[in-house]
Order: structure tokens, then sequence, then C-alpha cells
């Protein structure tokens, strides 16, 4: 719309200064008025030019910096995701996750049929197989984070924050409910020093191809899930593009 009302504005000033320099200016003094509009013209082309790339530059830089955040909140959810197989529940304590992703343990299970005989009575047995997992061993939780920037997933990457981490529970169906968590940021920090008018229409983006809404997350409370408010754009191998 800035862009639309600044092409509009050109053109009417365009306008006005061609009757003026027509009805007021000596003829011998037009050269000076004409290099006075060129300068403006060339003004102007600057200014419009900047407001068709500066959306084009936000675009560009806000999914650098929403890469990086959305790749420490794929580390909390997997932490999130490993400590539930353990105790069955999630945690909102950020330094017992912490805890327990350098020290935690993981149970390693072998899953077999076992045949046994079942007496219906009456002297009559029946064979029937049955699945029994057993517990072979262990291995560290800490393995599935090798090579990876844990210690500091907490953090907003660009910004002073840290990351907002609750758990609650979900009734998935009638009388059963089942533990659920929520990592989230507002955006507002991770685009500071960005556009202010671009900045207030990202969160309230709605697009399917956008973050929707205030905050960028991963979980939910309200529902049963571990997926981020991202698109699949975001967990392709080339979404944490570089700053030039």
């Amino acid at each position: 719309m800035n862009l639309l009302l600044m092409i509009l504005a050109a053109v009417v000033v365009a306008f006005l200064l061609a009757i003026f320099v027509v009805k007021v200016v000596p003829l011998k003094m037009r050269w000076l008025v004409s290099l006075a509009l060129l300068a403006v013209s060339v003004f102007l082309a600057i200014k419009i030019y900047d407001g068709i790339m500066e959306p084009i530059h936000f675009n560009k830089d806000k999914k650098v910096r929403y890469a990086k955040v959305i790749k420490n909140l794929k580390l909390i959810r997997d932490a999130e995701v490993k400590y539930k197989e353990v105790y069955g529940n999630y945690t909102s304590n950020k330094d017992a996750l912490l805890s327990f992703v350098e020290n935690g343990k993981l149970a390693l299970t072998e899953t077999k049929n076992v045949e046994e005989k079942v007496d219906k009575g009456g002297g009559i047995f029946v064979t029937v197989s049955k699945k029994v997992i057993d517990t072979i061993g262990y291995e560290p939780v800490l393995r599935y984070f090798e090579g990876k920037e844990y210690k500091s997933m907490f953090s907003v990457p660009g910004t002073e924050e840290s990351f907002e981490l609750a758990i609650g529970r979900v009734e998935k169906v009638a009388g059963l409910e089942v533990p659920v968590f929520e990592a989230k940021v507002s955006k507002k920090p991770i685009l500071k020093g960005m556009n202010p008018s671009l900045i207030k229409a990202e969160l309230e983006a709605i697009e399917s191809d956008q973050i929707k809404g205030e905050f960028v997350s991963v979980g939910s409370l309200s529902e049963v899930t571990t997926g981020g408010n991202w698109p699949p754009y975001y967990d392709k191998g080339d979404a944490i593009a570089k700053e030039d």
C-alpha cells in the first residue's frame, strides 16, 4: 500500500511540475528545472526500487532467522520425546531435560514370540503364541545428540530470549488423557530491527506456506502433537541458509 501511494504521489508531482514549468518558468531557465527534475526522478526511482525490494529482503532474512530458531526447537522436541520414553511424561524443567540428555539412558528391548500351552479345561491344552519384550541393555541418550548444540537449545538464536516450555494433559478419547508439551517464542524478538509494518503483517500471517500466528512453536497444549507450526520448507536440508 505504501509503495502504491508513493508511485501515485510521484505521478501527481510530475504532472504538477510539468504544468509549472510550461506556464511559469522562463524558457532560458528550463534547463535548470530539467536537471532538478532528473535528480528528483532518480531519487523517486531509488525509493520505489527500495519499496519493491524491501519485502523480498524481509522474506529472505526472516527465513534465515526462523531456521536457526526451529533448529533449537527440534532439539527440544527430540529431548522431550526421549524423556517421555523413559518416564512416561514430558517435563517443563529445562535443567532436568538437559541433565537427562547428558546422563539419561534408554532401554534396548527385544521382542520375541514365545509359545506356551494354555489349559482350556477338561484336559484340553491349546498352544498359543505370545509376544514378550525383554530388556537386553541400555544406551545413553547423549548418543542421539552427538555433534548437536543441545546445551544452548533453550536459547533463542539472535536474541536474548529463552523458549517458553510448558506441559499439560489432553483428552485424546473419552476418558483417556495423554501428556503433551509445548515450546514456543514470540516472533517479535526474532524479527527485531526489521521493518515494523512488515513485522506487524508477519505476526498476523495465516497462509499455509508461512509460520502462522505470533509464535514459532513445537508441540501443543491443546492437541496431541509433537510437530511444529512451521511449513515443510524448514524441514528440508537446505532450509538453514547462511547470511551473506
